[in-house]
C-alpha cells in the first residue's frame, strides 16, 4: 500500500497536498476508493481511503490508527566518509530501507571529494530526499536525518556519550562482542574509498570509539555500511 509522510492527524478527514498528491494522482494513478497509509513520523500510521482528487489536493477519510512497528529499537547514526561519485546516494537510500536514523557525511584525510559549503548545502538537500523516498518505500516510521557534510575533527568534538564504532580494515574486535540487543543508541564510522588515516584512528580511539572488523574481506565504502547496519539490526533482534 502506497506510504507518505504528513503532519499529526487530529480529524477523521485529512488533505494531502503538493508532490505527494500529485504522485498519488498523476504518477501512481489511484482513484477515490483505494487505500494509501499515511504517517506522521512520531509513531503513528493511518489507514487512509481516498475520498476526492482534485488539483493539488487528495482528500482522504482514516479508517483506522495504529501504532507504527517499522522503527528499530536501536537508534543508529552513520558518519560515512565522503565517497566520490553517486556513491553516497547509494548509501543512504540503502542504508534508510536497512534501519539507520541519522546520516552524516564527513570529509576525511583520504577523501577524494572536496565540497566546498554551498556545494555540501547543495547536495544535503539532494540527499534528505533521497532519504525520504526510501523511508516511504521501505513503510519507515520517520525520515532519518542527513547532515551536511563535516570533518572529522567536528564530529569528535561533538560526540556525545553514546557506544561508538569505527569499523577499520587493521583488524578489531567482532561486532558481536559490541553489539547487543539491549542497546538503544549506537554511532558508527565508514571510511571513504581510501580508508582511515591511522592519525584518524587514534583521533577516535582517544574519544573512546572501539575498533571493529567486518571479516577478513575488505569491502568497498558503499558496501561495508550497509552490511554494517545489517549486522547490527540482527545483533539487535530487529530482524526479527
Amino acid at each position: 500500500m502506497p506510504r507518505f509522510f504528513v503532519q499529526p492527524i487530529s480529524d477523521d478527514h485529512a488533505c494531502v497536498t503538493g508532490q505527494d498528491a500529485h504522485h498519488i494522482a498523476r504518477v501512481l494513478r489511484m482513484r477515490e476508493g483505494e487505500g494509501l497509509t499515511l504517517c506522521d513520523g512520531m509513531g503513528t500510521d493511518y489507514r487512509c481511503e481516498i475520498e476526492t482528487i482534485a488539483d493539488g489536493e487528495v482528500g482522504v477519510k482514516v479508517l483506522e490508527r495504529t501504532s507504527t512497528e517499522s522503527e528499530p529499537s536501536v537508534r543508529v547514526t552513520l558518519y560515512q566518509g565522503l565517497p566520490k561519485s553517486e556513491k553516497m546516494d547509494w548509501i543512504i537510500q540503502k542504508c534508510v530501507e536497512i534501519g539507520v536514523a541519522r546520516v552524516v557525511p564527513v570529509a576525511m584525510a583520504r577523501s577524494i571529494v572536496r565540497l566546498k559549503p554551498d556545494e555540501g548545502t547543495k547536495k544535503q538537500a539532494r540527499w534528505q530526499k533521497i532519504a525520504a523516498e526510501a523511508a516511504c518505500q521501505s513503510g519507515r516510521g520517520c525520515i532519518p536525518r542527513v547532515d551536511a557534510p563535516v570533518s572529522l575533527k567536528q564530529v569528535i568534538a561533538q560526540l556525545e556519550d553514546t557506544p561508538a564504532i569505527v569499523f577499520y580494515e587493521g583488524g578489531g574486535k567482532p561486532l558481536a562482542q559490541l553489539v547487543n540487543a539491549d542497546m538503544t543508541e549506537l554511532s558508527i564510522f565508514i571510511g571513504p574509498e581510501g580508508g582511515f588515516d591511522v592519525g584518524e584512528i587514534e583521533m577516535l580511539q582517544e574519544s573512546g570509539v572501539q575498533i571493529a572488523t567486518l571479516g577478513k574481506r575488505i569491502l568497498r565504502c558503499e558496501t561495508a555500511p550497509m552490511v554494517a547496519m545489517a549486522v547490527i539490526m540482527q545483533l539487535t533482534e530487529n530482524m526479527n
